[in-house]
């Protein structure tokens, strides 16, 4: 029997961790069914026997104490709430032991903002990580030496594994469902539950924010300018003979600020206007290329689906009710 630690950290979100317990016990169910013998034994792992969760709402009643569990064969780190770096400072207990559960043979998984509590171990450092979209910039300032992949929805890796954002880690989940119990039961789980199988990618639920919160003033002035003249074509020529800055120079420096190439940010601006368009007007698909500054209809549709991973009128269909009903 494979034994399952899915650990409670404080200011855990319930979701994550009630989730994750529903799903692998209910594999149990499946099993006990046929006839067969259970495969999983499912613990909540926690430092205290009760502990407050999402942001004091809930208490979850641990069936164990961290010190009691000498081995275990997967640990699962839910999603953790409100101050990330106060909440990795509370639950700075469990990094040691998940480093000597994951030297003695466990199998790591985080789910979303888990991955800020895993990273902290160490054992994600030179490795693929995935977490929400929306704490992407705050993850690559904390653990420069991870390799964040916003767009993907799971990562594996040398028995490390990692979800991206907020509801994804049911893909998760069910991944490890299928990698212990099989894709009948991987499938039968997600019916029950009603889960969309095999989603790889997170691209089409992320917004284009931009990072400013860095303080080289020449980078801002230029994400400022392309963010309001969108519309034009704007060249990195015309950046650097604004600023005043050698070419190799700002891009050194853009590219330091916001792990964006000049060209990348560009593209993602005019992207994330264009998804705008196509979620709320009725404008066609050519109209709103050329309302973001794109005059090649090839060149749009490619940067659309790398940046999306999805083409613009898959994109539309997904989001913009009306334009469906046209």
């Amino acid at each position: 029997m494979k034994h399952i630690s899915i650990l409670v950290p404080k200011g855990a979100i319930l979701g994550s961790l009630e989730g994750s317990r529903q799903l692998f016990t209910q594999v149990n169910e499946f099993l006990k069914a046929r006839g067969e013998h259970p495969l999983f034994k499912v613990q909540l792992v926690g430092l205290s026997k009760e502990t407050p969760l999402s942001g004091g709402l809930f208490t979850a009643n641990t069936d164990v104490l961290l010190e009691d569990v000498k081995k275990t064969d997967l640990i699962i780190v839910p999603a953790i709430d409100g101050d990330i770096k106060a909440a990795i400072e509370k639950n700075h207990d469990f990094i040691p032991w998940i480093i000597k559960q994951y030297k003695g043979g466990a199998e790591v998984a985080s789910l979303c903002l888990g991955a800020f509590l895993l990273a902290s171990t160490g054992l994600l450092s030179g490795r693929k990580c995935a977490t929400h979209w929306m704490a992407a910039d705050a993850f690559r300032k904390m653990f420069p030496d991870v390799n964040l992949v916003t767009e993907k929805i799971i990562t594996d890796e040398q028995g490390i594994y990692s979800s991206g954002g907020a509801f994804s880690y049911l893909n998760l989940i069910l991944y490890l469902i299928e990698k212990y119990a099989g894709r009948e039961i991987a499938i039968l789980s997600a019916k029950v539950f009603a889960i969309e199988i095999d989603r790889e990618s997170q691209l089409s639920f992320t917004i284009f924010q931009g990072q400013k919160e860095h303080a080289d003033e020449p980078v801002k002035k230029a994400q400022e300018f392309i963010e309001k003249n969108y519309q034009e074509k704007i060249t990195v020529d015309q950046l650097t003979s604004m600023l005043a800055l050698s070419r190799r120079n700002f891009e050194r420096r853009f590219k330091k600020a916001t792990s964006n190439t000049v060209v990348e940010y560009i593209q993602r601006v005019k992207i994330e206007a264009a998804k705008k368009g196509l979620e709320t007007s009725r404008k066609n698909v050519n109209e709103l290329m050329y309302d973001v500054g794109y005059s090649d209809t090839k060149a749009f549709r490619t940067v659309f689906k790398k940046i999306t991973g999805k083409s613009p009128i898959d994109y539309r269909n997904k989001y913009n009710r009306e334009a469906i009903a046209v």
